[in-house]
């Protein structure tokens, strides 16, 4: 059989790996390649890390971002955590947030290595912002984790530029089934205790996260904290819907996870004088 060699010289290796050095230098300097960078890598196999909404499609099925169709009064906002790295705040403000959550912790043995970064970044840009705790009632007891988070940046300064701190309780992402293997009263009991805790810690009365159809099914759409705690709901729709028992409206509605920048955003119910005065109590 004839073999057809190439009448190209060939490049010497040493040549080869200077061109690569070059053409990796050039994507580099590439816009968004930068972002890309300052981005974490995904969490390690095992690692416990969830963030607020990270269960809901899973769950309840259907589309992963709405889009709100009211014209009542409302102000935008975003919701991140160390998935989102280090966030573009001054994007996010240009684009009309006024207002973002940072997660904190979760359970009792997590924190969030870009906290100061986003917590900072959003309130240097002039945003109102708070911070939010992801529960894990497998974990530790409401108390402890309630500690846990008012202890690690989940604390409350009347600044008017801080908002009360955020339990975000939805469905278990890890083992046990979706109520963290807790009867509809324990789970009740956990949450309450945590509420307890946190108001004692802070003076503020935590916002609760949740979805109308994780509540109803974890705590038997126990109607006992609306009064006290504001509800903020997820549903990715072009409304809210109904709401878990004992909340007459919402605070906060994540309406999708699939927004621009970082995914999550969100709607305050109100103006942002309103807004203003939830932060200072």
């Amino acid at each position: 059989m004839t073999v057809h060699r190439s009448d190209f010289p060939r490049r010497p290796a040493g040549a080869v790996s200077a061109v690569l050095t070059a053409v990796l230098a050039l994507l580099l300097t590439l816009p968004g390649a930068a972002a890309a960078a300052d981005r974490p890598a995904p969490a390690p196999a095992g690692e416990r890390n969830s963030w607020m909404g990270s269960t809901v499609v899973a769950n309840e099925g259907g589309p992963a971002g709405g889009t709100p169709t009211s014209r009542a009064a409302s102000v935008e906002g975003v919701d991140v955590s160390s998935h989102q790295g280090n966030v573009d705040w001054a994007a996010l403000w240009n684009s009309g947030v006024r207002w973002a959550y940072v997660k904190a912790t979760e359970g009792s043995y997590y924190k969030n290595d870009y906290f100061t970064q986003q917590y900072n970044g959003s309130y240097n840009i002039g945003m109102i912002r708070g911070a939010y705790h992801f529960a894990n009632p497998s974990d530790s007891s409401g108390a402890t984790q309630a500690n846990y988070f008012a202890g690690s940046g989940g604390g409350w300064s009347r600044d008017g530029k801080t908002l009360p701190g955020v339990l975000d309780i939805e469905y278990n992402p890890y083992d046990g089934n979706s109520c963290y293997n807790l009867s509809q009263s324990a789970m009740v009991s956990w949450i309450r205790d945590f509420l307890n805790t946190y108001k004692s810690r802070t003076g503020r009365d935590a916002v609760i996260y949740t979805t109308t159809d994780w509540w109803t099914t974890c705590t038997g759409n126990y109607a006992g904290f609306g009064a006290v705690n504001p509800l903020w709901i997820a549903r990715y729709a072009s409304a809210p819907g109904t709401l878990p028992a004992g909340w007459s409206y919402h605070t906060y509605w994540q309406y999708t996870s699939t927004g621009p920048i970082v995914g999550d955003h969100n709607r305050f119910n109100g103006g942002y004088s309103q807004l203003q005065a939830m932060a200072n109590g």
